[in-house]
């Protein structure tokens, strides 16, 4: 055999050993959009992660219900993708999974800063550009939002004030009662100072949303044992309990962090798909 016989066979052996790898992280690549979302309000745009099932692109009539999951405060857009295979979600769940900038808003309008109001650009804008520029079910009982921490309590705090908006909502190691935390986490940039505006901060507590709440909507919670929002978890648990609200609260092993947290989204997608896939 020629020499150059020899080295072209040898490269098509490398190229047919590396083809699938390759095709594979094209595939995994093709399933995340990174988007700027308009958001009108703020007059400025939104980045967002918009992680969407393999057959997505292969079957073009099919629609699909979406999660929208939120990150936990000093977070980005990027931290569910590069923490948790939501890829592998999407494809399990057929589900379409959104995962937006908070930018250390906790997800509120902001009293205070007209360049801070995330809650008209969550419940709204956004739920509007995806269910325009993507395959969705554009009704309630197809939308779920969920998140972390911070995520945690904007999830709950947009889904129990727009009940029109999400069917079902869910929240892992949510601060769900920030008027217990005054000075952390930038919430008095978006709320103002603790000591002069009290009852603000406690109007834009999750717990505060609860003697308002009525049925109709699907509420999973969770919290580690070891979590500082522990505490306020149950309490939330409790007032939920007392207004009549059904919910499933679990509280596992655990802490502040992304083992957990990768742990329970597992839960939250497959909570989320028995409802979606009764709809349907």
């Amino acid at each position: 055999m020629k020499r150059s016989h020899y080295l072209f066979l040898t490269l098509c052996l490398m190229v047919a050993l590396v083809a699938p790898q390759a095709v594979a992280r094209d595939v995994a690549f093709l399933q995340t959009d990174t988007v700027e979302v308009p958001a009108q309000k703020m007059n400025r745009s939104i980045k967002v992660a918009v992680v969407v099932p393999h057959q997505y692109r292969i079957y073009p009539d099919t629609k699909y219900p979406v999660v929208y999951l939120l990150h936990g405060a000093w977070g980005c857009y990027r931290d569910w993708p590069h923490k948790a295979n939501l890829d592998s979600l999407a494809d399990t769940y057929s589900t379409i999974i959104v995962c937006p900038d908070g930018q250390d808003s906790w997800y509120l309008d902001s009293p205070i800063d007209p360049s801070f109001q995330f809650e008209t650009f969550i419940s709204y804008e956004l739920v509007n550009y995806i269910d325009t520029h993507y395959r969705t079910y554009p009704r309630r009982e197809m939308r779920a939002i969920t998140g972390l921490s911070m995520g945690g309590h904007g999830a709950l705090w947009n889904a129990f004030r727009h009940p029109d908006v999400f069917a079902s909502c869910g929240s892992m190691s949510g601060g769900v009662d920030i008027s217990k935390f005054p000075g952390r986490w930038h919430i008095a940039d978006r709320l103002g100072d603790y000591d002069n505006n009290q009852q603000r901060w406690i109007d834009h507590s999750v717990i505060s949303l609860v003697p308002t709440l009525e049925p109709g909507q699907n509420i999973i919670i969770d919290i580690g044992y070891d979590d500082l929002f522990f505490e306020v978890n149950n309490n939330l648990h409790e007032a939920l309990l007392q207004q009549g609200v059904e919910h499933d609260y679990t509280v596992r092993h655990g802490d502040h962090n992304w083992q957990f947290w990768v742990n329970s989204i597992d839960y939250h997608m497959m909570f989320f798909h028995k409802i979606f896939a009764a709809e349907q």
